[in-house]
């Protein structure tokens, strides 16, 4: 329920954001897909058959918005609270209230309500009391009940695109202008802000405003040193909890695995400003160094392994040099999963067959009585002059079923094992695949 300063007319300055608020779905810039003509949000709000309604994504692209505008749309009143204020006992008289007019619930951020209060809030969902829009920057499916989960239509918002985020920062340029205010400001510089909001339309408009009000002698000079000024401490959107940091680490490994330097350094990059543990950013490269490189380039491990000591020593800022030179290492090396791949399909087999015996002659022998229990037959490598012998390791495994080789044209290791084990047993590797 609203208290006493949310209905209270406020006076005063109206942020630019509040201002340009749209008050309906046709109006709004950006989630073409959720706002479009025949989406199912607009089947919905068309059939006066909301229901229960999920938003999800970053802040500032929109959340808080369509829930106002689906309200307006819908002809509902819109009562809109807070998980971390709102108690039991206000839902239920919303509930109550619910029952002699038609209200639109939409509760922000929330996943941070608690297990009682969502109980609550799914008895108003699975009754039709009310239609429900609640908002969250986590991913539904990790933060919520899975039963209020069930029971609503989720909606993944994206961040605006920059030609999107440019429209944003036009139409705040004219309402501003429409205001009054005479603005000098350059397209660059236009796109500079949108570029810089990451997406976030109410970033966007926060500092356009700054940049363009309280100047001396009526007129605003956007100029590149108050840019400077607005952007020096401004982070970039990266939720460290969130999908937004999962994102953006995911991005940073498929990088390096697909061998873009420059996209590696860019997402490494976003989760150096972003503040990112270095620890944690140099453990993730030590494992795709195995995981990718393998065999492929054994140095890439060991590089791996040297960054993430120097990381512990050093830290920001000149830690973000060492972990661009693993990075680099990575994305830059020749690539083999087959170290990666071997060892889940032996735990996989591990798992699911039956055991297999130990052969006799791989047995311990090292103790006195080992002979009669049949743990001969042995053949040491190293006696024979190629430094290999023919025995059987694991009876009925065949070869290339775990392991297989991924050389290619690349003189690396793996390549190099390959031509060498194949000279030298007559046998030619496995391979993921053709040679051609």
């Amino acid at each position: 329920m609203t208290d006493l300063f949310d209905a209270s007319p406020r006076p005063g300055h109206v942020p630019l954001a509040a201002a340009l608020r749209p008050e309906t779905l046709d109006d709004i810039i950006g989630q073409s897909e959720i706002v479009a003509p025949n989406s199912i949000l607009r089947r919905r709000i068309a059939a006066g058959a909301l229901g229960s309604v999920l938003l999800y994504g970053p802040p500032g692209i929109g959340k808080t918005t369509i829930a106002r505008a689906v309200g307006a749309m819908m002809g509902k009143e819109f009562r809109p609270l807070h998980a971390t204020r709102a108690g039991v006992s206000e839902l239920r008289k919303l509930a109550d209230e619910a029952r002699i007019k038609p209200l639109l619930i939409f509760v922000d951020e929330v996943h941070r309500f608690s297990a009682t209060q969502a109980d609550d809030l799914l008895s108003i969902c699975e009754n039709g009391t009310a239609d429900f829009i609640g908002a969250t920057t986590g991913n539904p499916y990790h933060v919520l009940p899975p039963a209020l989960v069930s029971r609503s239509t989720i909606f993944k918002l994206e961040p605006m695109t920059i030609e999107e985020m440019d429209l944003v920062v036009q139409r705040g340029l004219d309402h501003l202008r429409g205001t009054g205010l005479d603005i000098e400001i350059t397209p660059a510089q236009i796109r500079l802000i949108a570029g810089r909001s990451g997406g976030d339309a109410r970033r966007a408009l926060t500092t356009l405003e700054s940049l363009a009000v309280g100047h001396k002698g009526g007129k605003a000079v956007i100029t590149e040193a108050l840019l400077e000024e607005a952007y020096a401490a401004a982070a970039i959107n990266h939720d460290r909890s969130g999908d937004q940091h999962y994102d953006v680490v995911s991005a940073f490994i498929k990088s390096m695995r697909g061998s873009d330097p420059d996209a590696t350094l860019y997402w490494l990059a976003r989760l150096i400003h972003a503040g990112e543990d270095p620890r944690f950013i140099a453990r993730r490269i030590m494992i795709h160094a195995s995981e990718d490189v393998g065999l492929a380039d054994n140095t890439a491990l060991q590089t791996a392994v040297a960054a993430a000591t120097a990381v512990e020593k050093i830290g920001y800022p000149e830690a973000q040099i060492v972990l661009a030179h693993a990075a680099l290492h990575i994305a830059r090396a020749p690539k083999s999963n087959s170290a990666c791949r071997g060892i889940s399909l032996a735990m996989s087999a591990v798992a699911k067959d039956a055991a297999a015996l130990v052969p006799k002659h791989l047995r311990d022998a090292h103790y006195s009585g080992a002979k009669k229990l049949g743990h001969v037959g042995y053949r040491f490598p190293h006696n024979d002059p190629r430094g290999w012998v023919e025995q059987d390791y694991v009876p009925g495994l065949e070869p290339g079923s775990l392991y297989q080789s991924d050389a290619r044209e690349a003189g690396n290791f793996e390549k190099r094992a390959d031509d060498y084990w194949g000279r030298l047993t007559g046998r030619k590797q496995h391979r993921t695949f053709d040679e051609g």
